[in-house]
C-alpha cells in the first residue's frame, strides 16, 4: 500500500516543496529504506521513527518499506521529515486511515517516546503551503507561533505522533494557532540602553544619526576607551521600527538558520550581529558544502557590528565588499548556486595605530610609522570605498565624563532619524531605492543636483583627497541625507563640506 503526504526542504532561505511517498510491500523481507539523495540525519530518521512509533502504540512493518523523498535529485538534510516519514509509514500500513493527507504540509522532528520536536524554517515552510493553495500545516508547538504569521492558512500545533495522526485521521480536532502581530511589535520595541548614557561624544552621535537615517556605512576610528563599543550597542535605538515585511524576511533567514528562539513568532526589532574578529570568511558570508546563512546574512535590515576590525582576515574582510554594494551574498558550489539577503548596515570600530595611542594627547604612541602603516593597510581601499562615513572618536575629558548634563538621548536622535527617513519614502515612491545609502547612480543624479559653490567644494575635495568615483557618489549621498535632516530640498554647501569631512580619513587609510 502507498501513502503520500507532503513535507519541505529549503535553498537557502527559499522552501521547496518535498513529496514523502511511502510502499509497504505486502511480503518480503523486513527492512525500510529511504531513497531520494538522504544525508545522514534523514537516513538515521528511520530508527528514530521505529521507536516513536512503536512507543506510540502504532506498530512498524513486518516486510519491505521504501521511503521515497522526491524530487529524487534535491538533496535532504535534518530530521525535519521524520514526523512526515512516520504518519505516512502508519497509513501505508493500514494502522491508520485518513483521506486528508494532500491538505496539510507536515514537519517535524521524532523523539524516540513520540513527541515532536521543534524544526527550522517554520515561516518559510507556511509561506510555500500558502502559495500550493494548501489547507494548512502540520507543525511542532514550538514553531507554531511563527507560522502563525502567514495569514489565511491553518497552523495546527502538535506535541506528539499521536496527536498528529489522530487530527489527519479525523479523529482528534485541533484549533489552528494564532498570533497577534500587534503586541509582539509592542513588546520588543523596548530597549535597555540609551545615548544618553554617552557623556560627550556628541559629534559621533551626529555622525551616527546621519548613518541611521540614511542606512550609510560607518567606521569609528579612537583610542581604546573612547566609547566606541558604548555607541555601537547604542546605535539600534535610533534606527527605524522593523517593517511587517522587513520582519518576514529577516525571520526566514534567522529562521532556516536555526537561530529563532523557540515560540517566538517574528524578529520585532533589528537584528544586531557582532561576531569575533576571529571569525572565519564562511562563518561571516556564509559557506559550507551544503550553504548556510553567514553574519552578513543575519544582520539583514539590521546592524553588522565588526569590532577591531582591521584584526579581521583579509579574506574575510574582502568577501564583504560584494554584499556591501548589492545587498546580497550569492555562494557559489559544485551541484549549488545559494543566494542569501545581506542588506545590512556596517558599523566598525578600529584603533588608530596597533598599540591604540597615535593622535591622543594623554598617551604617547609607541608604534613606529611602518607598524603604523602595515596595521592600516591591513583594511584595503576598495573595501574603505564603501564605507560611506568615517569618524575620529577621541578620548573623553574628564570634565565631559564627571559632568551630571544627560547627552543628546536616543528619542531625540531617533526622532529626527524618523523625519529623515519620511522625507526619503516620499522621494522613492516610484522608485525602487528605500534610503540615501542605497540609492543607485540614476537615481544620485536625479536627486543630488548641486548648485556652483557645492559643485566648487566637490571638486576641490576629490582632487586634493584623490577620492574615487564610489567616494564620489558617497559623498552626494551623505549630503542628500543631511540636507534632509535640516528637512532642506536642496543641498547646501554646508551640507557638502560635512560629507567630504567624513571622507578625509581615505588618504591615511
Amino acid at each position: 500500500m502507498i501513502a503520500q503526504l507532503h513535507s519541505v526542504a529549503f535553498n537557502g532561505i527559499e522552501a521547496v516543496p518535498i513529496e514523502v511517498e511511502v510502499d509497504v510491500a505486502a511480503r518480503g523481507f523486513a527492512g525500510a529504506t529511504v531513497v531520494g539523495m538522504p544525508d545522514a540525519a534523514v537516513k538515521e530518521s528511520i530508527e528514530r521513527v521505529r521507536s516513536a512509533m512503536q512507543n506510540s502504540g502504532y506498530e512498524f512493518p513486518r516486510h519491505k518499506t521504501v521511503i521515497n523523498l522526491a524530487p529524487a535529485d534535491l538533496r535532504k538534510e535534518g530530521p525535519i521529515f521524520d514526523l512526515p516519514i512516520a504518519l505516512g509509514i502508519s497509513f501505508a500500513n493500514g494502522n491508520v486511515v485518513s483521506d486528508d493527507t494532500n491538505g496539510y504540509l507536515v514537519a517535524g522532528e521524532l523523539a524516540l517516546d513520540g513527541r515532536v520536536r521543534p524544526v527550522r524554517g517554520a515561516l518559510s515552510a507556511a509561506i510555500l503551503a500558502k502559495d500550493r493553495g494548501m489547507r494548512g500545516i502540520i507543525l511542532p508547538v514550538e514553531n507554531a507561533p511563527e507560522a502563525a504569521v502567514v495569514e489565511g492558512l491553518d497552523v495546527i500545533p502538535v506535541s506528539c505522533l499521536t496527536e498528529a495522526t489522530g487530527f489527519l485521521a479525523g479523529q482528534l480536532p485541533l484549533e489552528p494557532a494564532t498570533v497577534d502581530l500587534e503586541a509582539v511589535f509592542a513588546s520588543s520595541s523596548i530597549y535597555d540602553c540609551d545615548f544618553s548614557d554617552v557623556r560627550g561624544q556628541e559629534h559621533v552621535k551626529r555622525a551616527l544619526t546621519i548613518a541611521a537615517a540614511g542606512k550609510h556605512n560607518v567606521l569609528l576610528i579612537g583610542p581604546p576607551g573612547s566609547g566606541k563599543t558604548m555607541l555601537a550597542k547604542r546605535f539600534p535605538t535610533i534606527l527605524p521600527p522593523l517593517t511587517l515585511e522587513e520582519s518576514l524576511e529577516t525571520t526566514r533567514i534567522h529562521s532556516v538558520a536555526g537561530e529563532l528562539r523557540p515560540r517566538v513568532a517574528l524578529l520585532a526589532t533589528r537584528p544586531v550581529r557582532s561576531p569575533h574578529h576571529s571569525a572565519s570568511t564562511p562563518a561571516l558570508v556564509g559557506g559550507g558544502s551544503v550553504p548556510k546563512a553567514g553574519e552578513v546574512s543575519l544582520a539583514h535590515h539590521g546592524v553588522l557590528f565588526l569590532d577591531e576590525f582591521p584584526e579581521f582576515s583579509r579574506t574575510a574582510l574582502e568577501a564583504l565588499r560584494q554584499p556591501l554594494e548589492d545587498g546580497e551574498i550569492t555562494i557559489a558550489r559544485a551541484h549549488t548556486t545559494t543566494t542569501y539577503p545581506a542588506s545590512v548596515l556596517m558599523l566598525a570600530a578600529m584603533n588608530p595605530c596597533p598599540c591604540g595611542y597615535f593622535g591622543d594627547a594623554r598617551k604617547p604612541c609607541k608604534c613606529s610609522p611602518p607598524q603604523i602603516d602595515k596595521y592600516l593597510a591591513r583594511i584595503s581601499g576598495p573595501l574603505v570605498d564603501r564605507i560611506d562615513i568615517h569618524v575620529e572618536v577621541p578620548a573623553v575629558p574628564f570634565s565631559e565624563l564627571r559632568s551630571k548634563r544627560d547627552g543628546t538621548s536616543s528619542a531625540a536622535m531617533r526622532d529626527h532619524v524618523l523625519a529623515a527617513t519620511s522625507r526619503q519614502k516620499k522621494r522613492f515612491v516610484e522608485d525602487t531605492t528605500n534610503a540615501n545609502g542605497r540609492m543607485s547612480s540614476k537615481s544620485v543624479r536625479r536627486f543630488c543636483g548641486l548648485d556652483d559653490a557645492c559643485e566648487t567644494i566637490l571638486r576641490q575635495a576629490l582632487t586634493e583627497l584623490g577620492l574615487s568615483a564610489r567616494a564620489h557618489d558617497k559623498i552626494l549621498r551623505v549630503s542628500r541625507t543631511i540636507a534632509d535632516l535640516a528637512e532642506r530640498e536642496d543641498i547646501s554647501a554646508d551640507d557638502v563640506l560635512e560629507a567630504v569631512h567624513y571622507r578625509r580619513l581615505d588618504r591615511q587609510l
